[in-house]
């Protein structure tokens, strides 16, 4: 049997990775196809650019070789569109017709939902960002394999702006918080399977320190701390939990538990997604 194949496609524009690389974060795709190839040993992973001008990307048949596609965040805004939006819409809408397993975190979920008729906005609540909480599954949620030993109830790395504002037709709500309506969502659009979540399973603490880092003018606009120096001791804290995620007294402080701090937790939602449907459609595909 051939080896399985992934497709992570980077949301980031050109200048975005260099801007976010230059602040001492990873490129976005870069992590999400080392995280996938850790989840899955034998999976040849690949890497496209459709936000980048001229980029070669696949075509549906190009998208039917894969056994699954996943989309990393952005920091584009979808409901402004432009050419590096337009390219990511209709690619996402050439993996539905393929019927090849999507998975969206965060920019990835609205850009699935767009793809398939949906809408996304600007939050009414502002950003959230650092840890999504007390994200609570439905009863469609907790029945579902994308939340196979997932606590009903969990905190989970974020970091966004904008949210889902209509679901497409066939769209089923899986979680919400009291931030956001949509935190988990799945999406059947012409043939084809969506899982996306508006949190970042693919994040290591890491990245969110870089993150506040780089925004924190922003973040301190925005209110969310009094002045540079504790946005700087929030950011240490998640480099100490990167360095320790097991560290008792930060995990106290920022009232969290092992939903974040233990990995495997921290990343079930793409293990059940190879598990709970990659799997399967490759061996109804004849590939397994």
């Amino acid at each position: 049997m051939s080896a399985p194949r992934l497709l992570v496609v980077e949301g980031n524009t050109a200048e975005g990775r260099k801007h976010h690389v230059a602040a001492g974060g990873q490129v976005a795709s870069e992590g999400y196809a080392r995280l996938l190839r850790d989840l899955w040993s034998d999976a040849v992973v690949d890497v496209c650019f459709p936000a980048d001008a001229g980029a070669n990307l696949p075509d549906k048949a190009g998208l039917e070789g894969y056994d699954g596609v996943a989309v990393t965040g952005s920091g584009l805004h979808v409901y402004q569109g432009g050419p590096a939006v337009d390219a990511q819409v209709q690619l996402v809408r050439a993996v539905y017709e393929a019927e090849t397993p999507l998975f969206g975190s965060c920019w990835g979920l609205q850009v699935a939902t767009v793809a398939a008729g949906g809408s996304v906005r600007r939050s009414p609540r502002g950003r959230e960002i650092g840890f999504g909480r007390r994200i609570r599954l439905n009863g469609r949620g907790r029945e579902h394999p994308l939340y196979t030993n997932k606590p009903d109830v969990f905190e989970a790395l974020t970091v966004h702006l904008d949210e889902v504002e209509a679901l497409p037709e066939d769209a089923i709500v899986l979680a919400t918080n009291d931030h956001s309506d949509v935190q988990a969502v799945e999406i059947r659009y012409n043939g084809g399977v969506a899982w996306g979540v508006q949190y970042h399973p693919e994040y290591p603490f890491a990245e969110i320190a870089t993150i506040l880092r780089r925004i924190s003018a922003s973040l301190l606009v925005e209110g969310f701390f009094l002045d540079a120096e504790e946005a700087s001791r929030y950011a240490a804290d998640l480099d100490a939990l990167e360095k320790n995620p097991f560290d008792r007294r930060i995990a106290w402080k920022h009232g969290i538990n092992g939903s974040v701090t233990h990995r495997d937790q921290r990343v079930l939602e793409l293990k059940n997604w190879i598990e709970g449907l990659i799997k399967p459609q490759r061996s109804a595909r004849g590939r397994a």
